[in-house]
């Protein structure tokens, strides 16, 4: 394992190189990117690449988000310091790890019970106490804890979780990838008249997996 020293030179030329040359301009999330170790989330066979810009394989099959994809969504989100967040899809944490130190409180929900254990433990070591995890159905959400000031999915539906869309507050963000194949990014913004739709450009993700992952 590389000294902690060298982790953080290569933290910050994650943020200098894979994030603000690549057009990421919001200073909260360069410096939550900044300050999230993510070699905490990474297998121990992963760490000398947890500051690459690449997907990275973690337990269950499963692979944590490229940190350039992470800052995207959360700047998307346009999340303030008060809002209260729910994420779909925990992985092993990270993505849930950058969201603490943006916002006030954060749920984020997983299917696969081996990630959510993997997840508190990852989160509780990365020092995040503001940060809420549950196994269960990310497309159908967390509505015990709804309305969220923004919802973040990190993987693609068919089409829009209307689940997801009941549980947004009013002037409520959701950011999700939609698609088969191809997919495009999305930014729904919960208004009196109904939903704005933003096209936010192509990614690539798994598929969500659920009762909701496709407009029924």
């Amino acid at each position: 394992m590389k000294p902690t020293s060298l982790f953080n030179v290569h933290r910050r030329q994650m943020v200098e190189r894979h994030l603000r040359a690549r057009g990421i301009g919001d200073e909260r999330v360069l410096a939550a990117m900044g300050e999230v170790s993510r070699e905490l989330f990474v297998g121990a066979d992963q760490q000398d690449a947890a500051y690459d810009d690449c997907a990275l394989p973690i337990a269950a099959g499963q692979t944590i988000s490229q940190p350039y994809t992470v800052a995207f969504m959360c700047e998307a989100a346009r999340l303030s310091p008060h809002d209260k967040v729910l994420e779909v899809g925990a992985g092993s944490g990270y993505g849930a790890a950058v969201l603490a130190r943006l916002v006030h409180e954060v749920y984020t929900v997983e299917r696969i019970p081996e990630l959510t254990e993997e997840a508190r433990t990852n989160l509780a070591a990365a020092g995040c106490r503001n940060v809420h995890v549950a196994t269960a159905d990310g497309s159908m959400g967390w509505p015990e804890h709804a309305p969220y000031d923004a919802i973040l999915v990190t993987a693609a539906a068919d089409a829009l979780p209307t689940a997801l869309v009941d549980q947004l507050a009013p002037g409520g963000r959701l950011v999700i990838p939609i698609g088969t194949g191809g997919q495009t990014m999305y930014r729904y913004t919960r208004l009196d008249h109904g939903l704005r739709r933003d096209d936010l450009g192509g990614f690539a993700f798994v598929p969500l997996i659920g009762a909701y992952s496709a407009e029924r």
